[in-house]
């Protein structure tokens, strides 16, 4: 395998980390070019010694400016870059053969879009990139030659599930796309211990190792909404032949259902490593460093319908996927802003259902535009949303 040259957007968050280790693994096959993270100083200090990148980027100005002056102190000849619009410089370099996509929510989508419109091979792992631009980020990709290979371990498994370079899933012959969901760690619970719920509980994944917002998602069942809305995209599934299975133990990651009759699924331990050298070494294999999977010890494999009473924000996700043009991206951001007041105390855990269904009702859907006007509407619907919160606060 000829060496790569990868930039990671996100390097500090569970994706990059998980990223960095995979390269690690194989130096031979992958060069670490660019780093970008927001905040986190010392994990960025810490990966860019290890990986000696040509070019590390904090978007926070001060946070780089320290990363600058203590890369200096320990003799570091990387070139330190501060900025949003640094970040989608990094992920077009005409050096750059891969991009992870592994900033959480719509601050990834510029950088993202920006590494497709480069015609890079893109490691998608920032799925609101899809929920909030779908249209418009596939049809770049189109354009520009780019390569996107999903790093969600659904959507990946579903693109393992589908026969190579497929044009559209009725040619290939597919019926539909079958999401699998841990179903999270209120899957058992009651409407009332739901209602209850506090943010140490909702963050207690009962399986993955996940960042606190979409630790929160799988809680709500949102995470899998907004995956209904990628796969959509990403696969041009109709929203009909797309299903959700709730799958505990979080083996089968994905299934893919044929017309006559097969089910194909992709089966592994829940470890996002598997997902990432998958893309990263695609269309070969390499080690991930991971579990190898024992059916025997696991013992049993269970599935259920998701309750969309229980967890509403799945129904919400497919009520904005069928409404199509910019209710995609009014959900996602109404969903970001509900979950960050949940995690900071101010919200119940219902609450981010109500936030996400007022905002929704506030600002109707309107053809998707230019990135511009997905940007405008994503702010108008934060403004909505915060209000919202504000609304379902005083009433708690």
């Amino acid at each position: 395998m000829k060496q790569q040259s990868l930039v990671v957007l996100g390097s500090t968050g569970s994706i990059g980390c998980s990223t960095l280790d995979v390269v690690a693994r194989h130096p031979h096959s992958f060069r670490v070019l660019a780093l970008a993270a927001g905040t986190r100083v010392d994990a960025l200090f810490t990966q860019v010694l290890a990986h000696k990148p040509r070019f590390a980027v904090m978007v926070d100005g001060n946070a780089a400016a320290e990363l600058r002056n203590r890369l200096r102190a320990a003799g570091s000849d990387c070139e330190v870059l501060a900025g949003a619009a640094a970040v989608a410089e990094i992920a077009a370099l005409p050096e750059a053969d891969a991009v992870m996509a592994a900033i959480v929510g719509a601050a990834g989508l510029v950088p993202t879009l920006a590494a497709v419109r480069a015609g890079k091979r893109v490691l998608l792992a920032n799925k609101e990139a899809l929920v909030m631009a779908g249209g418009l980020f596939m049809s770049a990709a189109r354009n520009a030659n780019a390569t996107v290979l999903p790093i969600d371990s659904e959507h990946n498994a579903v693109f393992q599930c589908l026969p190579p370079g497929i044009a559209d899933l009725a040619g290939a012959g597919v019926r539909r796309i079958l999401l699998t969901a841990s179903g999270g760690p209120f899957r058992t619970a009651t409407a009332q211990q739901i209602a209850q719920a506090t943010p140490a509980q909702a963050i207690a994944h009962p399986n993955w190792a996940m960042g606190r917002n979409i630790s929160v998602d799988s809680a709500t069942m949102m995470n899998k909404g907004l995956e209904v809305i990628e796969a959509h995209y990403l696969f041009g599934a109709a929203p009909s032949q797309i299903d959700v299975l709730v799958h505990p133990q979080s083996v089968v990651h994905s299934l893919v259902e044929y017309v006559d009759g097969s089910v194909l699924a992709q089966l592994g331990s829940p470890d996002m490593r598997t997902p990432i050298a998958h893309a990263l070494a695609w269309p070969s294999r390499v080690d991930a460093g991971v579990s190898f999977l024992d059916l025997i010890a696991r013992g049993r494999l269970d599935f259920e319908a998701p309750d969309e009473q229980r967890f509403p924000c799945l129904r919400l996700a497919r009520e904005a996927l069928v409404a199509g043009g910019t209710a995609p991206a009014v959900l996602n951001a109404a969903n970001e802003v509900a979950v960050a007041a949940f995690l900071a105390g101010r919200l119940s855990f219902p609450g981010i259902a109500a936030v996400i269904a007022d905002t929704l009702a506030a600002q109707p859907s309107m053809p998707a535009g230019t990135l511009d006007d997905l940007l405008a509407v994503d702010e108008q619907a934060r403004r909505i949303a915060a209000g919202a919160c504000l609304h379902h606060e005083a009433r708690a």
